[in-house]
């Protein structure tokens, strides 16, 4: 019996080819892990994009109920559309900021990757994604799950690309450079909403105090 588990455990040990061969394994390069993560953003921008077709085609319709409650002078009903509608607008606005921020991250990836300084300029990239995490946790909560994962693999590799280049980069400027990014998206996202989403129509709001 204890020659069988003498034999069990030797087997669980890793033989000396695979302990070379692990040893011989070059690391992913930089790059290839770069363009991975630019695929996996693209994969979450196109939810984001399904997640607000479905928004607004929900908000057109509480729109139209909202306007015949106003036209039939349902104020009460009418306040219930609206308010709904007000809510589903901060969830749409919330989405297209991250679309568009979400493409500016890509965009820039697609630059570093091909010339830019890989230690200095991913990592206003990463602040962003962690950013924008953090708002559409409470909007599209699966996306904002899968961007944690890959801001914490965007972490990583500054890390690494740090450690190879032997270059530390100016945290003042890389949180200037990620604000820039939020803000572009955010304007951007604003201008999107005033085009597609029609301004609620004006209700009266019943009064809820008791007569004396």
């Amino acid at each position: 019996m204890a020659d069988i588990f003498k034999t069990w455990e030797s087997s669980s040990q890793p033989s000396t080819f695979s302990k070379l061969t692990n040893a011989m394994r070059k690391p992913q390069p930089l790059r290839e892990k770069i363009s991975f993560t630019i695929y996996k953003l693209k994969v979450q921008q196109g939810r984001l994009e399904q997640a607000y077709q479905r928004m607004q085609k929900h908000y057109n319709g509480l729109f139209r109920r909202c306007t015949n409650s106003v036209l039939a002078k349902d104020s009460a009903r009418a306040s219930i559309y609206a308010n709904e509608c007000a809510e589903i607008r901060k969830m749409c606005q919330t989405m297209l900021r991250g679309q568009f921020a979400i493409e500016q991250v890509v965009l820039r990836l697609e630059t570093i990757e091909e010339f830019g300084d890989i230690a200095v300029e991913m990592n206003p990239v990463a602040n962003v994604i962690n950013s924008i995490k953090g708002n559409l946790a409470g909007v599209v909560p699966e996306v904002s799950y899968r961007l944690g994962e890959i801001g914490t693999s965007m972490n990583d590799l500054v890390m690494d690309s740090g450690r190879v280049t032997a270059t530390s980069w100016n945290v003042i400027t890389s949180g200037e450079d990620a604000e820039k990014i939020l803000g572009d998206a955010n304007a951007i996202a604003e201008e999107k909403m005033k085009e597609k989403f029609p301004t609620l129509p004006t209700t009266t709001l019943p009064s809820l105090e008791k007569p004396n």
